[in-house]
């Protein structure tokens, strides 16, 4: 089976500033780490691959000091990363981000391999969306599920899984066709470590492993389907929310206290 695990670099702190004119993060000189909703996903790819065979690869969008979480990934088993990098894809929102993604898993398609599964993380640190994987899924007109708790390969096939979903207060039991597309709940399993070993057995030929795509690369090779002027969101202004330290207490007759407590919502519209 050909898996493809969609990851992202995102800020290990939540202290991160806005670039006040485009509207995204300031990333520079801010330590990242890999979104943890993806080690979800990206685990739930090596277990599936030890089932089943195949192939893991990993693939994010970013500046060269992406690789760094490609690289963590490979330690973890993955068995390449692709880097999808180019000045004209940056500030891309949600939707001009799914078509980059979607354009870049095509080039990698040949007549003799496709991809059959696409598995994310149900949503990133940074941008909590979770819009990616399903507007992906429709790029590349495949079937897709969110939320997915657990997935194994459907009995007596080899072209369908049976997945559990998490729908609100419901827990949906579904088949889907492969290729499809599935994003990851944190509940689907418990992610592993890098392997040590695996590190020093990759390390000498770690660049070999990972691949770095450009616009040049993809079929459609039109910059106005990317980055900002793919967008069609903008952020127009961002601010801290106001903040709202008054508070009091009640004490006494808990029936009086309701009573207090009851109005005192009425009077601002609470109830």
């Amino acid at each position: 089976m050909n898996i493809v695990v969609c990851i992202k670099q995102v800020p290990a702190s939540s202290n991160v500033k806005v670039d006040p004119v485009t509207g995204v993060l300031i990333r520079d000189g801010i330590e990242s780490k890999m979104n943890p909703y993806d080690l979800f996903a990206l685990e739930e790819a090596l277990s599936l691959r030890a089932k089943v065979g195949g192939s893991v690869k990993v693939i994010t969008m970013g500046p060269n000091a992406a690789k760094a979480v490609l690289t963590e990934a490979i330690y973890m088993g993955a068995d390449e990363g692709i880097l999808i990098s180019d000045r004209r894809f940056g500030g891309a929102d949600v939707l001009a981000t799914s078509y980059t993604l979607s354009s870049a898993i095509r080039s990698l398609e040949t007549e003799e391999q496709k991809v059959d599964l696409i598995l994310c993380g149900k949503q990133t640190t940074d941008g909590d969306t979770a819009q990616v994987g399903a507007e992906m899924a429709e790029y590349l007109d495949f079937p897709q599920y969110s939320n997915v708790r657990s997935l194994k390969l459907k009995d007596g096939t080899e072209d369908a899984l049976q997945i559990v979903s998490l729908l609100g207060t419901d827990i949906l039991t579904a088949d889907i066709k492969l290729p499809c597309v599935l994003c990851t709940d944190a509940e689907i399993n418990t992610p592993r470590l890098p392997s040590y070993l695996r590190k020093c057995a990759v390390d000498p030929k770690i660049d070999e492993l990972i691949t770095v795509l450009t616009l040049d690369d993809f079929i459609d090779h039109d910059p106005t389907h990317y980055g900002l002027k793919g967008s069609a969101t903008s952020v127009e202004r961002i601010f801290p929310p106001d903040k709202n330290e008054e508070h009091s207490f009640l004490t006494g007759d808990p029936r009086e206290s309701t009573r207090t407590l009851v109005e005192s919502l009425k009077t601002r519209k609470l109830l």
